[in-house]
Formats: structure tokens, C-alpha cells, sequence
């Protein structure tokens, strides 16, 4: 995934003008945006084999505007804000209408989104604190990974056969690795917020 590095301490010094604004990483996670509501009426409308498409187009959109934004040097703040706000969006919005047609339980999807909004109070007192938003960590990017794996798989296994059953399988082992690595990261966040905003208190 493009943008935000995976260290701790990365550089966010780098000018935003519009050819750090107009580039494919940019554009690839701006599309990911747009293909939410995409899928969501594509479920809603039972539609499942294109759901499956825009996910899996989804997935690789996350893998790769990462990619090009390293070979090409296309890293961006827009881009360190883009990407996982798209990232956030679709899980949310995947979990909601994974819910609603049954694939998947309620408590999987409190405790994901309880976790972003967790993260959304932390980022409220470091905003309070004029404290910029810290680096991704990369227990965070993996968590997003395995979780946008697991969707695909889980709503897989919502069909009849052999191949969707394994698919089911292979898709809460994902689910799971994705919950431990998500929240994994929040505990390092929290960490990281906790040491700079007192280090802002002290020198204050």
C-alpha cells in the first residue's frame, strides 16, 4: 500500500503539489473509494459473483498503488491519508453488508469497528495536541490484508461444493489473523500517541 511507511520516525516532510496530488497511486486508491458503493448494492442485490469481482479488484488495487507509489516515487501526504481512509471504508462497509446477508456474525463487526473508533478518539487528542498523525505501522497494514483477503473468501463459502467450503475455512483463518493484527496495531498506536503526547507535555 502506497504511502504511509511501515517505520516508526518515517519522513513526512514532503511537499504536496499537484504532481504529488495527480498520481496513479492516488488515483488507484480514489477509485477503490468509488467501487463502495459498487459493492455494496452488488450484494445487497445478491449479486454475489461481482461482488466477488470488486473485491478481489479491490485487494489488488490495495497491493498495488503501494507498489508504484515506491517504484515510481509517487509518495504523497494525500496519498498517506487516501489509501487508508479507502482501506477503512470498504472494511466497514463489507463487514455492514457481510452482516446483513448473514455471512458473517454482528460481534465481528463490533469488534473491527470498535477498534477504528478507538483509533478515531486517539487521533482526536493528537489533532487537540497539534500532534500530526503518526506512521502506519506495519502489524496495521498486514491486519488490512488479511482482512480484505478473508471477505472474499468468507462470501466464497457461502456457496455449495468443496472448493467453497475450504474457501469458508481459509477465510476465518484470515479473519482471524486479521483481528489479532488489527488490534495488535492499535496497542502500538496508542503506545506511540501515549510517548508523543508526553514529550508535548514536558516541553510544553
Amino acid at each position: 500500500m502506497a504511502q504511509a511507511r511501515d517505520e516508526v520516525g518515517a519522513d513526512r516532510s514532503r511537499p504536496d503539489g499537484p504532481s504529488r496530488v495527480l498520481t496513479i497511486p492516488n488515483a488507484i486508491s480514489a477509485l477503490r473509494l468509488l467501487l463502495v458503493p459498487v459493492f455494496t448494492g452488488l450484494l445487497l442485490a445478491g449479486e454475489d459473483l461481482w461482488g466477488l469481482v470488486v473485491l478481489a479488484v479491490s485487494g489488488a488495487s490495495d497491493w498495488l498503488d503501494g507498489v508504484l507509489a515506491r517504484r515510481l516515487g509517487q509518495q504523497s501526504r494525500l496519498g498517506e491519508l487516501l489509501d487508508p481512509a479507502a482501506d477503512r471504508l470498504f472494511i466497514v462497509v463489507t463487514l455492514i453488508v457481510l452482516a446483513l446477508r448473514d455471512v458473517i456474525p454482528v460481534w465481528l463487526v463490533v469488534v473491527i469497528i470498535l477498534r477504528d473508533v478507538l483509533l478515531a478518539l486517539v487521533l482526536a487528542l493528537l489533532f487537540l495536541a497539534r500532534v500530526g498523525p503518526l506512521p502506519v505501522h506495519f502489524a496495521g497494514k498486514a491486519g488490512t490484508f488479511a482482512l480484505l483477503y478473508a471477505f472474499p473468501l468468507l462470501l466464497l463459502g457461502q456457496w455449495q461444493g468443496v472448493v467453497p467450503t475450504a474457501a469458508g475455512i481459509i477465510g476465518w483463518a484470515f479473519a482471524w489473523w486479521g483481528i489479532g493484527l488489527y488490534w495488535l496495531a492499535a496497542g502500538i498506536y496508542i503506545r506511540q500517541a501515549a510517548g508523543e503526547l508526553r514529550r508535548r507535555s514536558v516541553s510544553a
